[in-house]
Protein backbone atom coordinates (compact mmCIF):
# COMPACT_ATOMS: atom_id res chain seq x y z
CA UNK A 1 0.00 0.00 0.00
CA UNK A 2 0.93 3.62 0.13
CA UNK A 3 -0.71 6.86 -0.72
CA UNK A 4 -1.45 10.51 -0.19
CA UNK A 5 -1.65 10.85 3.56
CA UNK A 6 -2.63 13.82 5.71
CA UNK A 7 0.54 15.73 6.48
CA UNK A 8 -0.92 18.76 8.25
CA UNK A 9 0.24 17.52 11.65
CA UNK A 10 3.56 16.04 10.53
CA UNK A 11 4.73 18.36 7.77
CA UNK A 12 8.26 17.62 6.63
CA UNK A 13 10.15 18.62 3.50
CA UNK A 14 12.38 16.49 1.30
CA UNK A 15 14.46 16.84 -1.81
CA UNK A 16 13.46 15.15 -5.06
CA UNK A 17 16.41 13.85 -7.05
CA UNK A 18 14.77 11.57 -9.61
CA UNK A 19 11.54 9.94 -10.64
CA UNK A 20 10.73 6.74 -12.67
CA UNK A 21 9.44 3.11 -13.20
CA UNK A 22 7.67 -0.20 -12.14
CA UNK A 23 4.13 -1.44 -11.12
CA UNK A 24 1.87 -2.86 -8.29
CA UNK A 25 0.24 -6.28 -8.12
CA UNK A 26 -3.20 -5.30 -9.38
CA UNK A 27 -2.44 -2.58 -11.91
CA UNK A 28 0.18 -0.05 -12.86
CA UNK A 29 -0.15 3.08 -10.74
CA UNK A 30 1.74 6.32 -10.71
CA UNK A 31 3.67 7.55 -7.70
CA UNK A 32 1.26 9.30 -5.38
CA UNK A 33 1.46 13.07 -5.16
CA UNK A 34 3.06 14.30 -1.95
CA UNK A 35 5.58 11.46 -1.75
CA UNK A 36 9.15 11.67 -2.97
CA UNK A 37 11.42 8.65 -3.52
CA UNK A 38 14.72 10.19 -2.46
CA UNK A 39 15.86 12.83 0.03
CA UNK A 40 19.32 14.05 1.06
CA UNK A 41 20.25 15.98 4.18
CA UNK A 42 21.38 16.10 7.77
CA UNK A 43 20.08 15.15 11.20
CA UNK A 44 18.81 11.71 10.23
CA UNK A 45 16.66 10.06 7.59
CA UNK A 46 13.59 7.83 7.29
CA UNK A 47 12.37 5.79 4.32
CA UNK A 48 9.11 3.84 4.27
CA UNK A 49 6.27 3.17 1.87
CA UNK A 50 4.07 5.85 3.46
CA UNK A 51 4.46 9.60 3.90
CA UNK A 52 2.65 9.81 7.25
CA UNK A 53 4.75 6.97 8.65
CA UNK A 54 8.03 8.51 7.47
CA UNK A 55 6.90 11.85 8.93
CA UNK A 56 6.20 10.21 12.29
CA UNK A 57 9.80 8.98 12.39
CA UNK A 58 11.14 12.39 11.36
CA UNK A 59 9.10 14.03 14.12
CA UNK A 60 10.80 11.78 16.67
CA UNK A 61 14.27 12.50 15.25
CA UNK A 62 13.57 16.25 15.35
CA UNK A 63 12.61 15.93 19.01
CA UNK A 64 15.92 14.31 19.93
CA UNK A 65 15.03 10.65 19.50
CA UNK A 66 17.46 8.16 18.04
CA UNK A 67 17.08 5.71 15.15
CA UNK A 68 15.46 3.04 17.33
CA UNK A 69 12.91 5.50 18.70
CA UNK A 70 12.10 6.71 15.19
CA UNK A 71 11.80 3.15 13.86
CA UNK A 72 9.22 2.28 16.52
CA UNK A 73 7.22 5.45 15.81
CA UNK A 74 7.34 4.80 12.06
CA UNK A 75 6.27 1.17 12.52
CA UNK A 76 3.36 2.19 14.75
CA UNK A 77 2.19 4.68 12.12
CA UNK A 78 2.45 2.01 9.43
CA UNK A 79 0.07 -0.04 11.59
CA UNK A 80 -2.48 2.70 10.90
CA UNK A 81 -1.85 3.50 7.24
CA UNK A 82 -0.52 0.08 6.17
CA UNK A 83 -2.87 -2.12 8.22
CA UNK A 84 -3.00 -4.88 5.59
CA UNK A 85 0.79 -5.25 5.71
CA UNK A 86 1.78 -4.61 9.33
CA UNK A 87 0.51 -3.89 12.80
CA UNK A 88 0.51 -5.13 16.39
CA UNK A 89 -1.23 -8.32 15.29
CA UNK A 90 1.92 -9.46 13.47
CA UNK A 91 5.67 -9.84 13.80
CA UNK A 92 8.99 -9.03 12.16
CA UNK A 93 12.77 -8.76 12.31
CA UNK A 94 14.72 -5.74 13.58
CA UNK A 95 18.38 -5.07 12.66
CA UNK A 96 20.25 -2.30 14.52
CA UNK A 97 23.67 -0.73 13.98
CA UNK A 98 25.20 0.90 17.08
CA UNK A 99 27.42 3.75 15.84
CA UNK A 100 29.35 4.13 19.10
CA UNK A 101 30.34 0.46 19.32
CA UNK A 102 30.26 -0.11 15.53
CA UNK A 103 28.37 -3.34 16.09
CA UNK A 104 25.20 -4.86 14.63
CA UNK A 105 22.44 -6.47 16.72
CA UNK A 106 19.19 -8.15 15.76
CA UNK A 107 15.81 -9.01 17.25
CA UNK A 108 13.79 -12.00 16.03
CA UNK A 109 10.21 -10.92 16.66
CA UNK A 110 8.67 -13.65 14.54
CA UNK A 111 5.22 -15.00 15.42
CA UNK A 112 5.14 -18.42 17.06
CA UNK A 113 2.81 -21.40 16.74
CA UNK A 114 0.61 -22.28 19.73
CA UNK A 115 2.16 -24.68 22.25
CA UNK A 116 -0.59 -27.12 21.30
CA UNK A 117 0.45 -27.16 17.62
CA UNK A 118 2.09 -30.16 15.98
CA UNK A 119 3.22 -31.19 12.50
CA UNK A 120 -0.41 -31.87 11.53
CA UNK A 121 -1.61 -28.33 12.27
CA UNK A 122 -2.77 -27.82 8.68
CA UNK A 123 -3.98 -31.30 7.86
CA UNK A 124 -7.60 -32.40 7.93
CA UNK A 125 -8.75 -35.98 7.35
CA UNK A 126 -5.17 -36.89 6.57
CA UNK A 127 -4.77 -34.28 3.80
CA UNK A 128 -3.31 -30.76 3.76
CA UNK A 129 -5.95 -28.04 4.02
CA UNK A 130 -6.61 -25.94 0.92
CA UNK A 131 -4.50 -22.82 1.31
CA UNK A 132 -7.45 -20.41 1.11
CA UNK A 133 -9.22 -22.26 3.92
CA UNK A 134 -6.15 -22.06 6.13
CA UNK A 135 -5.43 -18.39 5.49
CA UNK A 136 -8.78 -16.94 6.51
CA UNK A 137 -9.07 -18.74 9.81
CA UNK A 138 -8.01 -18.69 13.42
CA UNK A 139 -5.81 -21.66 12.62
CA UNK A 140 -3.35 -19.45 10.72
CA UNK A 141 -2.82 -16.96 13.55
CA UNK A 142 0.50 -17.03 15.39
CA UNK A 143 1.36 -15.27 18.64
CA UNK A 144 2.14 -11.66 17.64
CA UNK A 145 5.72 -10.48 18.09
CA UNK A 146 5.60 -6.84 16.99
CA UNK A 147 4.73 -5.17 20.34
CA UNK A 148 7.38 -7.22 22.15
CA UNK A 149 9.91 -6.27 19.44
CA UNK A 150 9.24 -2.57 19.99
CA UNK A 151 9.68 -2.86 23.74
CA UNK A 152 12.83 -4.96 23.50
CA UNK A 153 14.41 -2.54 21.02
CA UNK A 154 13.58 0.42 23.26
CA UNK A 155 14.85 -1.35 26.39
CA UNK A 156 18.15 -2.20 24.71
CA UNK A 157 18.89 0.87 22.58
CA UNK A 158 16.08 3.43 22.72
CA UNK A 159 16.04 6.82 24.44
CA UNK A 160 12.30 7.56 24.60
CA UNK A 161 9.35 5.81 26.22
CA UNK A 162 6.80 3.81 24.24
CA UNK A 163 3.98 6.13 25.26
CA UNK A 164 5.73 9.11 23.64
CA UNK A 165 6.58 7.16 20.50
CA UNK A 166 3.02 5.91 19.98
CA UNK A 167 1.52 9.40 20.07
CA UNK A 168 2.01 10.26 16.36
CA UNK A 169 0.38 6.96 15.35
CA UNK A 170 -2.39 7.37 17.93
CA UNK A 171 -3.11 10.83 16.52
CA UNK A 172 -3.07 9.47 12.95
CA UNK A 173 -5.51 6.69 13.86
CA UNK A 174 -7.83 9.12 15.59
CA UNK A 175 -7.78 11.87 12.94
CA UNK A 176 -7.50 9.55 9.93
CA UNK A 177 -5.42 9.26 6.78
CA UNK A 178 -6.30 9.84 3.14
CA UNK A 179 -7.24 6.76 1.13
CA UNK A 180 -5.25 6.36 -2.08
CA UNK A 181 -5.65 4.11 -5.14
CA UNK A 182 -3.40 1.38 -3.75
CA UNK A 183 -5.27 1.15 -0.45
CA UNK A 184 -8.60 0.95 -2.26
CA UNK A 185 -7.27 -1.68 -4.70
CA UNK A 186 -5.94 -3.86 -1.89
CA UNK A 187 -9.23 -3.52 -0.01
CA UNK A 188 -11.10 -4.54 -3.17
CA UNK A 189 -8.85 -7.57 -3.64
CA UNK A 190 -9.78 -8.73 -0.13
CA UNK A 191 -13.39 -7.55 -0.08
CA UNK A 192 -14.93 -11.03 -0.30
CA UNK A 193 -13.12 -12.43 2.72
CA UNK A 194 -13.28 -9.16 4.68
CA UNK A 195 -17.07 -9.43 4.43
CA UNK A 196 -16.95 -12.68 6.40
CA UNK A 197 -16.11 -10.66 9.53
CA UNK A 198 -18.39 -7.79 10.68
CA UNK A 199 -15.61 -6.03 12.60
CA UNK A 200 -13.39 -6.00 9.52
CA UNK A 201 -16.28 -4.63 7.45
CA UNK A 202 -16.90 -1.87 10.00
CA UNK A 203 -13.26 -0.83 9.90
CA UNK A 204 -12.25 -1.18 6.24
CA UNK A 205 -15.58 -1.09 4.35
CA UNK A 206 -17.16 2.05 5.83
CA UNK A 207 -20.90 2.02 5.31
CA UNK A 208 -20.49 -1.45 3.85
CA UNK A 209 -18.70 -0.09 0.76
CA UNK A 210 -15.16 0.13 -0.55
CA UNK A 211 -13.36 3.23 0.74
CA UNK A 212 -13.36 6.09 -1.74
CA UNK A 213 -10.03 7.42 -3.01
CA UNK A 214 -9.46 10.79 -1.36
CA UNK A 215 -11.70 10.03 1.62
CA UNK A 216 -10.42 9.99 5.20
CA UNK A 217 -10.26 6.64 6.97
CA UNK A 218 -10.23 6.78 10.76
CA UNK A 219 -9.52 4.02 13.27
CA UNK A 220 -10.56 5.26 16.73
CA UNK A 221 -10.41 1.71 18.13
CA UNK A 222 -6.72 1.40 17.24
CA UNK A 223 -6.11 4.88 18.68
CA UNK A 224 -7.54 3.65 21.99
CA UNK A 225 -5.49 0.45 21.80
CA UNK A 226 -2.28 2.43 21.24
CA UNK A 227 -3.19 4.71 24.14
CA UNK A 228 -3.70 1.66 26.37
CA UNK A 229 -0.35 0.18 25.36
CA UNK A 230 1.25 3.55 26.04
CA UNK A 231 -0.21 3.68 29.56
CA UNK A 232 0.19 0.04 30.56
CA UNK A 233 3.07 -1.14 28.37
CA UNK A 234 3.05 -3.94 25.81
CA UNK A 235 2.40 -6.46 28.57
CA UNK A 236 -1.26 -5.45 28.21
CA UNK A 237 -1.30 -7.23 24.86
CA UNK A 238 0.31 -10.39 26.20
CA UNK A 239 -1.37 -10.75 29.59
CA UNK A 240 -4.24 -8.29 29.94
CA UNK A 241 -7.62 -7.55 28.43
CA UNK A 242 -6.20 -7.22 24.92
CA UNK A 243 -4.67 -10.70 25.25
CA UNK A 244 -8.05 -12.07 26.30
CA UNK A 245 -9.67 -10.44 23.27
CA UNK A 246 -7.05 -11.91 20.91
CA UNK A 247 -7.52 -15.43 22.30
CA UNK A 248 -11.30 -15.18 22.12
CA UNK A 249 -11.08 -13.95 18.51
CA UNK A 250 -8.73 -16.75 17.43
CA UNK A 251 -10.58 -19.53 19.22
CA UNK A 252 -14.02 -18.26 18.13
CA UNK A 253 -13.58 -16.29 14.88
CA UNK A 254 -16.37 -13.66 14.78
CA UNK A 255 -17.88 -14.67 11.44
CA UNK A 256 -21.02 -13.19 9.94
CA UNK A 257 -23.39 -16.22 9.98
CA UNK A 258 -24.96 -15.05 6.73
CA UNK A 259 -21.62 -15.32 4.91
CA UNK A 260 -21.56 -19.11 5.08
CA UNK A 261 -17.79 -19.03 5.66
CA UNK A 262 -16.28 -21.79 7.79
CA UNK A 263 -13.52 -20.01 9.70
CA UNK A 264 -11.67 -22.81 11.44
CA UNK A 265 -10.89 -21.95 15.05
CA UNK A 266 -7.28 -21.55 16.11
CA UNK A 267 -5.49 -23.05 19.09
CA UNK A 268 -3.91 -19.87 20.48
CA UNK A 269 -4.27 -19.74 24.27
CA UNK A 270 -3.49 -17.32 27.10
CA UNK A 271 -0.29 -19.24 27.91
CA UNK A 272 0.97 -18.72 24.34
CA UNK A 273 0.72 -14.96 24.65
CA UNK A 274 2.01 -14.83 28.23
CA UNK A 275 5.00 -16.98 27.34
CA UNK A 276 6.02 -15.18 24.16
CA UNK A 277 9.58 -13.86 24.02
CA UNK A 278 11.55 -12.17 21.24
CA UNK A 279 15.04 -13.48 20.52
CA UNK A 280 17.97 -11.08 20.83
CA UNK A 281 20.56 -12.78 18.65
CA UNK A 282 23.72 -12.32 16.61
CA UNK A 283 23.29 -11.26 13.00
CA UNK A 284 24.52 -13.17 9.99
CA UNK A 285 27.70 -11.74 8.49
CA UNK A 286 29.01 -12.14 4.96
CA UNK A 287 32.12 -10.54 3.45
CA UNK A 288 31.45 -9.13 -0.04
CA UNK A 289 33.76 -6.95 -2.13
CA UNK A 290 35.69 -6.00 1.03
CA UNK A 291 32.50 -4.96 2.83
CA UNK A 292 30.65 -6.70 5.67
CA UNK A 293 27.00 -7.53 5.02
CA UNK A 294 24.88 -8.08 8.14
CA UNK A 295 21.34 -9.43 8.23
CA UNK A 296 18.94 -11.58 10.25
CA UNK A 297 19.77 -15.17 11.19
CA UNK A 298 17.26 -18.05 11.34
CA UNK A 299 14.33 -18.30 12.01
CA UNK A 300 14.46 -16.11 8.91
CA UNK A 301 16.22 -17.51 5.87
CA UNK A 302 16.98 -13.98 4.68
CA UNK A 303 20.49 -13.58 6.03
CA UNK A 304 21.70 -17.04 5.04
CA UNK A 305 20.13 -17.04 1.57
CA UNK A 306 21.20 -13.52 0.56
CA UNK A 307 24.61 -14.22 2.10
CA UNK A 308 25.11 -17.51 0.28
CA UNK A 309 24.10 -15.94 -3.04
CA UNK A 310 26.55 -13.08 -2.51
CA UNK A 311 29.29 -15.59 -1.74
CA UNK A 312 28.46 -17.46 -4.94
CA UNK A 313 28.72 -14.19 -6.89
CA UNK A 314 31.93 -13.07 -5.15
CA UNK A 315 34.23 -14.45 -7.82
CA UNK A 316 32.30 -12.97 -10.76
CA UNK A 317 33.15 -9.41 -11.78
CA UNK A 318 29.58 -8.15 -11.98
CA UNK A 319 30.65 -4.54 -12.50
CA UNK A 320 32.13 -5.38 -15.90
CA UNK A 321 29.67 -8.11 -16.89
CA UNK A 322 27.21 -7.49 -19.69
CA UNK A 323 23.58 -7.03 -18.66
CA UNK A 324 22.79 -10.58 -19.85
CA UNK A 325 25.69 -12.17 -17.95
CA UNK A 326 24.90 -10.14 -14.83
CA UNK A 327 21.25 -11.20 -14.79
CA UNK A 328 22.12 -14.81 -15.69
CA UNK A 329 24.61 -15.09 -12.83
CA UNK A 330 22.25 -13.37 -10.38
CA UNK A 331 19.37 -15.68 -11.36
CA UNK A 332 21.48 -18.84 -11.04
CA UNK A 333 22.96 -17.79 -7.69
CA UNK A 334 19.41 -17.18 -6.43
CA UNK A 335 18.29 -20.60 -7.69
CA UNK A 336 21.11 -22.38 -5.85
CA UNK A 337 20.70 -20.43 -2.61
CA UNK A 338 16.95 -21.20 -2.55
CA UNK A 339 17.63 -24.89 -3.13
CA UNK A 340 19.85 -24.93 -0.04
CA UNK A 341 17.47 -22.78 2.00
CA UNK A 342 14.60 -25.21 1.46
CA UNK A 343 16.58 -28.13 2.84
CA UNK A 344 18.42 -26.56 5.75
CA UNK A 345 16.68 -23.50 7.23
CA UNK A 346 14.03 -23.59 9.94
CA UNK A 347 13.60 -22.40 13.51
CA UNK A 348 16.98 -23.08 15.21
CA UNK A 349 15.23 -23.75 18.52
CA UNK A 350 13.82 -26.90 16.88
CA UNK A 351 16.14 -27.64 13.97
CA UNK A 352 19.87 -28.08 13.55
CA UNK A 353 20.47 -25.20 11.13
CA UNK A 354 24.05 -25.08 9.77
CA UNK A 355 24.10 -21.28 9.60
CA UNK A 356 27.90 -20.89 9.70
CA UNK A 357 28.43 -23.53 7.03
CA UNK A 358 25.73 -22.09 4.75
CA UNK A 359 27.63 -18.80 4.85
CA UNK A 360 31.09 -20.27 4.30
CA UNK A 361 32.96 -19.33 1.14
CA UNK A 362 34.02 -22.96 0.80
CA UNK A 363 30.41 -24.08 0.49
CA UNK A 364 29.56 -21.21 -1.88
CA UNK A 365 32.48 -22.11 -4.14
CA UNK A 366 31.32 -25.75 -4.20
CA UNK A 367 27.95 -24.53 -5.48
CA UNK A 368 29.15 -21.71 -7.74
CA UNK A 369 30.98 -24.15 -10.00
CA UNK A 370 27.56 -25.45 -11.11
CA UNK A 371 26.96 -22.18 -12.97
CA UNK A 372 27.82 -22.07 -16.68
CA UNK A 373 27.50 -18.97 -18.84
CA UNK A 374 26.00 -20.88 -21.77
CA UNK A 375 23.48 -23.08 -19.93
CA UNK A 376 20.80 -22.93 -17.24
CA UNK A 377 20.53 -25.13 -14.17
CA UNK A 378 17.22 -26.96 -14.06
CA UNK A 379 14.72 -26.49 -11.24
CA UNK A 380 13.86 -27.76 -8.82
CA UNK A 381 17.58 -28.02 -8.07
CA UNK A 382 18.69 -30.44 -5.36
CA UNK A 383 20.40 -28.92 -2.31
CA UNK A 384 24.06 -29.20 -1.45
CA UNK A 385 25.34 -30.24 1.96
CA UNK A 386 27.07 -27.28 3.65
CA UNK A 387 28.48 -29.59 6.33
CA UNK A 388 30.33 -31.68 3.73
CA UNK A 389 30.75 -29.57 0.57
CA UNK A 390 31.41 -31.49 -2.63
CA UNK A 391 32.57 -29.38 -5.59
CA UNK A 392 29.76 -29.13 -8.16
CA UNK A 393 27.96 -31.89 -6.27
CA UNK A 394 24.40 -32.82 -7.06
CA UNK A 395 22.22 -35.17 -5.10
CA UNK A 396 19.33 -35.49 -2.71
CA UNK A 397 15.77 -34.31 -3.19
CA UNK A 398 14.75 -30.73 -3.89
CA UNK A 399 12.46 -28.95 -1.44
CA UNK A 400 9.93 -26.58 -3.05
CA UNK A 401 9.71 -22.98 -1.85
CA UNK A 402 6.67 -22.55 0.39
CA UNK A 403 4.29 -19.67 -0.32
CA UNK A 404 4.74 -16.52 1.74
CA UNK A 405 2.40 -13.54 1.67
CA UNK A 406 3.83 -10.56 -0.17
CA UNK A 407 2.40 -7.53 1.59
CA UNK A 408 4.87 -7.05 4.35
CA UNK A 409 6.41 -3.58 4.83
CA UNK A 410 9.96 -2.33 5.40
CA UNK A 411 11.36 0.83 6.95
CA UNK A 412 14.91 2.12 7.20
CA UNK A 413 16.10 4.82 9.61
CA UNK A 414 19.34 6.65 10.43
CA UNK A 415 19.95 9.31 13.08
CA UNK A 416 22.39 12.21 13.54
CA UNK A 417 24.67 10.04 15.69
CA UNK A 418 25.08 7.51 12.89
CA UNK A 419 22.89 4.73 14.32
CA UNK A 420 20.88 2.79 11.72
CA UNK A 421 17.81 0.53 11.80
CA UNK A 422 16.56 -1.79 9.05
CA UNK A 423 13.21 -3.22 10.17
CA UNK A 424 10.80 -5.45 8.23
CA UNK A 425 7.41 -6.19 9.80
CA UNK A 426 4.40 -8.11 8.58
CA UNK A 427 1.02 -9.71 9.15
CA UNK A 428 1.81 -12.10 6.23
CA UNK A 429 -0.32 -11.67 3.11
CA UNK A 430 -2.47 -8.65 2.31
CA UNK A 431 -4.93 -8.31 5.16
CA UNK A 432 -3.39 -11.16 7.17
CA UNK A 433 -6.07 -13.58 8.34
CA UNK A 434 -8.77 -11.04 7.49
CA UNK A 435 -9.91 -11.17 11.12
CA UNK A 436 -10.07 -7.92 13.11
CA UNK A 437 -9.96 -8.15 16.90
CA UNK A 438 -13.36 -6.69 17.94
CA UNK A 439 -13.01 -3.28 19.56
CA UNK A 440 -9.24 -3.19 19.14
CA UNK A 441 -8.81 -1.94 15.57
CA UNK A 442 -6.14 -4.29 14.24
CA UNK A 443 -5.99 -7.35 12.01
CA UNK A 444 -4.48 -10.65 13.09
CA UNK A 445 -1.71 -12.30 11.11
CA UNK A 446 -1.93 -15.49 9.07
CA UNK A 447 1.78 -16.12 9.60
CA UNK A 448 1.51 -19.83 10.41
CA UNK A 449 0.73 -20.51 6.76
CA UNK A 450 4.47 -19.93 6.17
CA UNK A 451 4.98 -23.43 7.58
CA UNK A 452 4.99 -26.38 5.20
CA UNK A 453 1.53 -27.94 5.40
CA UNK A 454 3.01 -31.40 4.81
CA UNK A 455 6.48 -32.75 3.90
CA UNK A 456 7.26 -32.30 0.21
CA UNK A 457 9.02 -35.66 0.34
CA UNK A 458 8.32 -37.96 3.31
CA UNK A 459 11.79 -39.47 2.88
CA UNK A 460 13.54 -36.12 3.47
CA UNK A 461 13.33 -34.12 6.69
CA UNK A 462 11.46 -30.83 6.27
CA UNK A 463 12.80 -28.23 8.75
CA UNK A 464 9.74 -26.03 8.28
CA UNK A 465 6.91 -28.22 9.57
CA UNK A 466 4.81 -26.75 12.41
CA UNK A 467 5.63 -27.51 16.03
CA UNK A 468 4.70 -26.27 19.53
CA UNK A 469 5.97 -22.72 19.99
CA UNK A 470 7.91 -22.94 16.72
CA UNK A 471 8.60 -19.98 14.45
CA UNK A 472 7.75 -20.52 10.75
CA UNK A 473 10.58 -19.90 8.33
CA UNK A 474 10.64 -16.42 6.83
CA UNK A 475 12.38 -14.73 3.90
CA UNK A 476 12.58 -11.31 5.57
CA UNK A 477 16.04 -9.82 4.92
CA UNK A 478 16.69 -6.43 6.60
CA UNK A 479 20.32 -5.75 5.74
CA UNK A 480 23.04 -3.33 6.86
CA UNK A 481 26.37 -3.08 4.99
CA UNK A 482 29.48 -1.74 6.76
CA UNK A 483 32.82 -0.70 5.34
CA UNK A 484 36.15 -2.08 6.55
CA UNK A 485 36.21 0.56 9.30
CA UNK A 486 32.85 -0.57 10.66
CA UNK A 487 30.89 2.42 9.35
CA UNK A 488 27.59 2.12 7.44
CA UNK A 489 27.61 2.12 3.65
CA UNK A 490 23.96 1.29 3.01
CA UNK A 491 20.99 -0.31 4.76
CA UNK A 492 17.91 -1.68 3.03
CA UNK A 493 15.10 -4.23 2.95
CA UNK A 494 11.83 -5.03 1.22
CA UNK A 495 8.47 -6.74 1.55
CA UNK A 496 7.46 -9.43 -0.94
CA UNK A 497 7.28 -12.87 0.70
CA UNK A 498 9.94 -15.17 -0.72
CA UNK A 499 10.80 -12.48 -3.29
CA UNK A 500 12.28 -10.41 -0.45
CA UNK A 501 15.51 -12.40 -0.73
CA UNK A 502 15.89 -11.75 -4.45
CA UNK A 503 14.84 -8.10 -4.17
CA UNK A 504 17.47 -7.42 -1.51
CA UNK A 505 20.10 -9.39 -3.45
CA UNK A 506 19.37 -7.61 -6.74
CA UNK A 507 19.29 -4.18 -5.08
CA UNK A 508 22.59 -4.82 -3.31
CA UNK A 509 24.34 -5.98 -6.47
CA UNK A 510 22.80 -3.12 -8.44
CA UNK A 511 24.15 -0.63 -5.91
CA UNK A 512 27.49 -2.22 -4.98
CA UNK A 513 28.46 -3.85 -8.29
CA UNK A 514 26.60 -1.99 -11.03
CA UNK A 515 27.13 1.36 -9.25
CA UNK A 516 23.56 2.53 -9.62
CA UNK A 517 22.41 5.35 -7.34
CA UNK A 518 20.49 3.77 -4.47
CA UNK A 519 17.11 5.08 -5.64
CA UNK A 520 17.77 3.65 -9.12
CA UNK A 521 18.97 0.30 -7.73
CA UNK A 522 15.63 0.16 -5.89
CA UNK A 523 13.65 1.19 -8.98
CA UNK A 524 15.42 -1.18 -11.41
CA UNK A 525 13.10 -3.79 -12.99
CA UNK A 526 13.35 -7.04 -11.03
CA UNK A 527 13.79 -10.73 -11.67
CA UNK A 528 13.09 -13.36 -9.03
CA UNK A 529 14.21 -16.99 -9.20
CA UNK A 530 13.33 -19.18 -6.19
CA UNK A 531 14.31 -22.68 -7.37
CA UNK A 532 11.31 -22.83 -9.67
CA UNK A 533 10.96 -23.91 -13.30
CA UNK A 534 10.37 -20.29 -14.33
CA UNK A 535 11.95 -17.03 -13.23
CA UNK A 536 9.52 -14.19 -12.55
CA UNK A 537 10.13 -10.93 -14.40
CA UNK A 538 8.59 -7.51 -14.01
CA UNK A 539 7.15 -6.01 -17.23
CA UNK A 540 10.17 -3.88 -18.15
CA UNK A 541 12.30 -7.05 -18.34
CA UNK A 542 9.57 -9.38 -19.59
CA UNK A 543 8.71 -7.13 -22.53
CA UNK A 544 12.31 -6.26 -23.40
CA UNK A 545 15.12 -7.64 -25.52
CA UNK A 546 17.01 -8.96 -22.49
CA UNK A 547 14.35 -11.62 -21.96
CA UNK A 548 14.91 -13.04 -25.46
CA UNK A 549 18.67 -13.09 -24.98
CA UNK A 550 18.33 -14.91 -21.66
CA UNK A 551 15.85 -17.38 -23.18
CA UNK A 552 18.47 -18.19 -25.79
CA UNK A 553 20.67 -19.50 -22.95
CA UNK A 554 17.79 -21.63 -21.65
CA UNK A 555 15.96 -19.48 -19.12
CA UNK A 556 12.18 -19.71 -18.83
CA UNK A 557 10.13 -16.79 -17.58
CA UNK A 558 6.71 -15.73 -16.41
CA UNK A 559 5.34 -12.26 -15.81
CA UNK A 560 4.97 -10.78 -12.32
CA UNK A 561 3.46 -7.26 -12.44
CA UNK A 562 5.33 -6.13 -9.33
CA UNK A 563 8.07 -7.57 -7.12
CA UNK A 564 8.82 -6.03 -3.71
CA UNK A 565 8.79 -2.44 -2.44
CA UNK A 566 12.21 -1.60 -1.02
CA UNK A 567 13.50 1.28 1.08
CA UNK A 568 17.02 2.15 2.15
CA UNK A 569 19.41 4.73 3.56
CA UNK A 570 22.95 5.53 2.46
CA UNK A 571 25.65 7.27 4.48
CA UNK A 572 27.22 10.18 2.60
CA UNK A 573 30.33 12.21 3.56
CA UNK A 574 30.13 14.98 6.14
CA UNK A 575 27.32 13.60 8.28
CA UNK A 576 24.86 13.63 5.40
CA UNK A 577 22.29 10.86 4.74
CA UNK A 578 20.41 9.81 1.65
CA UNK A 579 17.02 8.14 2.10
CA UNK A 580 15.55 6.23 -0.85
CA UNK A 581 12.27 4.46 -1.57
CA UNK A 582 10.27 3.18 -4.51
CA UNK A 583 9.52 5.55 -7.35
CA UNK A 584 6.29 3.81 -8.42
CA UNK A 585 5.78 0.36 -6.83
CA UNK A 586 2.92 0.28 -4.30
CA UNK A 587 2.09 3.88 -5.09
CA UNK A 588 5.66 5.04 -4.53
CA UNK A 589 7.54 5.28 -1.25
CA UNK A 590 8.37 8.20 1.02
CA UNK A 591 11.95 9.31 1.72
CA UNK A 592 12.53 12.11 4.23
CA UNK A 593 15.40 13.76 6.11
CA UNK A 594 15.38 16.05 9.14
CA UNK A 595 17.23 18.95 7.48
CA UNK A 596 17.23 18.77 3.67
CA UNK A 597 20.48 19.71 1.98
CA UNK A 598 20.28 22.45 -0.66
Amino acid sequence: MGGTRKLAVLAVSAVVVSVGAAAPPTATTKATAGKVPVAVGYGGAVASVDADASAAGIEVLKNGGNAVDAAVATAAALGVTEPYSSGIGGGGYFVYYDARARTVHTIDGRETAPLSADADLFTENGKPLPFADAVTSGLSVGTPGTPATWQKALDEWGSKGLRTLLRPAERLARDGFTVDETFRAQTAANETRFRYFPDTVKLFLPGGKLPVVGSTLKNPELARTYAELGRKGVGALYRGDIADDIVETVEHPPVDPASGWKARPGKLAEKDLAGYRVELQAPTRTSYRGLNVYSIAPSSSGGTTVGEALNILENTNLSKASEVRYLHRYIEASRIAFADRGRWVGDPAFESVPTRQLLSQRFADSRACLIKDDAVLGSPLAPGDPRHPVPCGRGGKAAPTTYEGENTTHLTVADKWGNVVAYTLTIEQTGGSGITVPGRGFLLNNELTDFSFAPANPAVHDPNLPGPGKRPRSSISPTIVLDRHGKPVVALGSPGGATIVTTVLQTLTGFLDRHLPLVDAIAAPRASQRNAAQTELEPALYDGDLRKRLEAIGHRFKLNPEIGAATGVQRLPGGKWLAAAEKVRRGGGSAMVVNPAP
